[in-house]
């Protein structure tokens, strides 16, 4: 990442000559992440992420010219470290048993708390700061459907699967993975998604892809 200029005005200038180093990011980085998801995005301030990461206003505008791009990096970040995680396909079984863990791990990952807060959060600031918006709906949805979209063309070339378009039924299985669990967390309805609820959700998911993708048994 490269460093950002230095805001115009209203910063605490920092010396020019202090290195970046991966553990003062990884360090600011929590910080961030604590700071926004108690506060919200328009609660947060650079003094209060400066503070709870413990280090100086001057060190932070090193490393990030504004809110909005620690907000981005953060993101992107969170965002890397969860599909490292999630999208494992070497996992042993039929594709319906891989397609059963990894539903699983992304419903456990999507209904968390935290993540249904920081998809609230970039929803409402992606109108005004549509480069958030991106840095979500990249290192996050588009990632994870890609990762998924070249499974299923493995799949396909092994005879196991019958599909035209890799990408559009990733994202089928997705989106039928969340069922009505992912939108009643983000709307408030529920508190919490329980393992039963996600897994008879997911397990619904995997039937109707298979019936919908699976190859066809010639006559």
């Amino acid at each position: 990442m490269a460093i950002m200029e230095m805001p115009k005005s209203g910063a605490e200038p920092a010396a020019a000559e202090e290195p970046r180093d991966s553990a003062k990011l990884r360090q600011i980085l929590e910080g961030a992440r604590q700071v926004f998801l108690a506060d919200g995005f328009d609660g947060a301030s650079m003094n209060d992420i400066a503070r709870v990461a413990g280090v100086s206003k001057g060190t932070l505008y090193v490393y990030f010219a504004s809110k909005e791009t620690l907000f981005e990096a953060l993101i992107r970040d969170e965002k890397k470290q969860q599909a490292e995680r999630m999208c494992n396909y070497d996992i042993e079984g039929d594709v319906g048993t891989v397609l059963r863990t990894v539903g699983r791990n992304l419903m456990r990952c999507m209904t968390r708390p935290e993540s249904i807060a920081h998809l609230r959060t970039v929803v409402a600031v992606a109108p005004k700061f549509p480069n958030i918006g991106r840095a979500f709906f990249e290192a996050g949805p588009q990632y994870g459907a890609q990762r998924l979209a070249a499974y299923l063309e493995r799949e396909i070339a092994a005879g196991t699967l019958d599909i035209a378009n890799s990408a559009q039924a990733a994202r089928h299985f997705v989106l039928l993975c969340q069922g009505d669990i992912f939108h009643e967390l983000l709307f408030g309805v529920l508190d919490e998604a329980s393992e039963a609820a996600i897994d008879r959700s997911v397990e619904a998911a995997v039937g109707v892809f298979l019936r919908a993708y699976g190859a066809k048994k010639a006559a």
